[in-house]
């Protein structure tokens, strides 16, 4: 999903209030095509290189325009959402536009808005849940701490992996970092990060290490080492 066609798309939501039909993968498109051109700058050996400033640049406006087009469509959806829970007439074929992900939003936000209307209009009483009994990290219960092993393999407990409560989304590519001291004033520069850099004689900052290294080598940083 290249950014023009991106754009295209963006201006088509903007025209209208409708939800606009849309290809259930647009964003996994975008995420492979920012991975791609990310991949291509980490691949320039001159980082501070036009082409590598291009790069990301295209990165960066492909990264702005998915996040408008999921603003704008989600400020409709939560429009629908309201006029559902409201019993308001609303387009039915909207709701057949939504992604997946959307359409989820969609029932939550509707759920939510009936459950308060419930609540604080219609005077409906919630059932009272009583906490549930705090279980320590890996699962086991307080009470089951002197009982391992009970209805279970105690090799297969030993061995088995504690539940990371982490989300297992992968992380953002991020470049690594490298702490510098400026030796000279230069003009502001995109980093590989994206982000843009303004330096002065004396800083001390924290850069992507290929931008340092190519600083470094033309004498206008000068690397810190911590003490251990």
């Amino acid at each position: 999903m290249g950014f023009d066609d991106l754009r295209s798309i963006l201006l088509s939501e903007r025209e209208t209030g409708k939800l606009v039909q849309i290809s259930p993968d647009i964003f996994d498109r975008t995420h492979t095509e920012i991975a791609a051109l990310l991949k291509k700058v980490y691949a320039i050996e001159d980082p501070l290189s036009d082409e590598a400033r291009a790069l990301i640049e295209e990165t960066i406006a492909i990264k702005e325009t998915m996040h408008e087009l999921f603003s704008i469509r989600s400020r409709k959806i939560l429009t629908l959402a309201i006029m559902h829970a409201e019993g308001n007439y609303y387009d039915r074929e909207e709701v057949k536009r939504m992604l997946p992900a959307e359409h989820e939003m969609f029932d939550r936000v509707a759920a939510g808005l009936e459950e308060c209307q419930g609540i604080l209009l219609n005077n409906v009483k919630q059932p009272v849940v009583p906490p549930l009994p705090a279980v320590p990290y890996g699962g086991e219960s307080a009470e089951d701490e002197g009982d391992m092993g009970y209805g279970k393999d105690p090799a297969a407990a030993e061995d088995a992996e504690p539940q990371s409560p982490v989300s297992s989304f992968a992380p953002p590519i991020t470049p690594p970092y490298m702490l510098v001291r400026v030796l000279q004033d230069m003009d502001t520069f995109m980093g590989v990060d994206g982000r843009s850099y303004s330096l002065a004689k004396g800083d001390i900052v924290t850069l992507p290490k290929r931008n340092a290294s190519v600083l470094s080598d033309r004498n206008i940083v000068i690397g810190i080492t911590l003490p251990s």
